[in-house]
């Protein structure tokens, strides 16, 4: 069920119904809110709720274990089982095929003939999210950083809080397993500032990600010929604007729907585009995951304790590893390679050439690590490295004899959209919605709220599924 479609309004209408009913206590609105997550994941395809069980038996019994027993030995195998099971269904599911085909090249490579069958293996929906997710708690609790659930109510629901579930926030068990613990209803402010958030993500993906961008995008990327260099820019600077909007818009959504359930969800972005650098970045973009892989892949392989050296490969590994979690493609761990080599390349940069960020050079700033970011995602977007080079190639002038397949009202249009968007990240990136809407007055924010509304009617959209789904 995705959040920009009509049953799922339909869904989320009595979903509200049932939970401010006054007929339920507590704890009953809790099993509802758990039934009904079971439900909004299960109309993809019901068996696989199947693993959303598992991991929630598995990482609550392991949960509980850890926080009873002293034996070290104990706990370190308690701790494996979790993360053996967790991971084995994500290698299987995500990575099976990928494992495959790499392993028929690399036998192949040596004059042994073996061409298995590909294996027909559905990717469950949102299964990187959970199981990071169900996993960060483990892990808390193996380190002892956090209580274990009370109830095991409390902790199923937290694995698969509808809202979230599917593509984020990843949220940490003491920031939500906690708020379960008492009735949560949403005050009039907050309802009606979570169904602006939830207008606003739907306006984001239907009307920006959709409708105006990801056709260039598809365009573009879908060619199968050498392009222009504009043309190159113009749809990589529109699945660069897409993949925000999409991103973002579903966060946004999700963040929204719990406020008017009374719950609050960390936020993921905070207007990265305007980032100062990559470091920047990545403390903007997706920060739920970057702060996942900072805290349980980063640290743990060294981060920045025993040197430079050991701190460049942990931080090269965390990026490889974090572009191979976006999918099961050799592109994707370019991406993360890429995203790792201006991550080092910046500390290198403020070692040995510092220099002071003034308001003058930093929207030069931004726009320079905005230029580099887009150069990344064209190995994000492109499905063969042969569509990602000819890409860069054309980009960089290399490419001289490229064809021109985008009308003069498409680029017109992208350059339009993404020019506004980095402005507004640029003159948003210190502030928040939040403290913006305090200082405009209600009427303004009513106007805009019926725009948004009435170009979501307008554009409808085709129900396409949200970009982060496929991870």
């Amino acid at each position: 069920m995705l959040f920009n479609s009509l049953s799922f309004i339909v869904f989320l209408a009595i979903v509200l119904v049932l939970y401010y009913l006054k007929l339920l206590n507590w704890t009953n609105k809790k099993r509802m809110l758990l039934f009904v997550s079971y439900v909004f994941y299960g109309l993809w395809n019901p068996p696989l709720v199947i693993l959303l069980w598992i991991s929630t038996m598995v990482d609550w019994i392991a949960g509980n274990k850890l926080a009873k027993e002293e034996n070290q030995k104990n706990r370190n195998l308690w701790l494996l089982l979790s993360m053996s099971i967790n991971l084995g269904f994500l290698a299987f599911f995500k990575y099976g095929n990928f494992f495959l085909e790499n392993f028929t090249a690399m036998v192949n490579s040596i004059d042994i003939y073996y061409h298995p069958q590909k294996m027909d293996i559905i990717l469950p929906m949102g299964i990187s999210f959970y199981t990071f997710q169900t996993m960060s708690y483990t892990i808390d609790m193996y380190n002892r950083k956090t209580q274990p659930a009370k109830t095991f109510l409390d902790f199923a629901l937290y694995v698969t809080f509808f809202p979230q579930l599917v593509a984020g926030p990843i949220v940490r068990a003491g920031d939500l397993i906690s708020q379960f613990y008492e009735e949560k209803r949403a005050t009039i402010n907050q309802f009606i500032w979570g169904l602006f958030l939830f207008t606003i993500g739907l306006f984001e993906k239907v009307v920006l990600a959709d409708t105006l961008l990801s056709k260039t995008a598809d365009d573009v990327f879908g060619a199968g010929k050498i392009l222009n260099s504009l043309d190159s820019w113009i749809g990589t600077l529109a699945f660069s604007g897409q993949i925000f909007f999409d991103f973002a818009g579903y966060s946004t959504c999700a963040i929204g729907i719990a406020l008017m359930l009374g719950m609050v969800l960390p936020d993921n972005f905070r207007y990265p585009y305007a980032a100062l650098g990559f470091s920047d970045l990545w403390k903007r973009w997706h920060i739920t995951l970057s702060s996942w892989l900072k805290d349980y892949l980063y640290i743990p392989l060294g981060g920045n304790r025993y040197g430079v050296t050991r701190m460049y490969a942990a931080l090269m590994i965390t990026m490889l590893l974090g572009g191979l979690w976006h999918g099961a493609a050799w592109t994707f761990v370019v991406w993360g390679g890429l995203h790792g080599t201006y991550l080092i390349l910046e500390r290198l940069q403020r070692q040995y050439l510092p220099f002071k960020i003034t308001t003058k050079n930093g929207i030069f700033l931004a726009f320079l690590t905005f230029t580099c970011v887009n150069i990344t995602w064209v190995f994000f977007r492109a499905r063969e490295f042969s569509t990602a080079w000819n890409m860069i190639k054309s980009m960089f002038f290399i490419n001289t004899t490229g064809e021109k397949i985008l009308q003069s009202f498409d680029i017109i249009k992208v350059l339009t959209i993404i020019s506004l968007m980095f402005l507004c990240h640029w003159f948003m990136r210190n502030t928040s919605l939040k403290e913006v809407s305090l200082k405009t007055s209600p009427w303004a924010l009513g106007i805009i709220w019926a725009f948004m509304f009435l170009l979501i009617a307008i554009a409808q959209g085709s129900g396409e599924q949200f970009i982060y789904f496929q991870f």
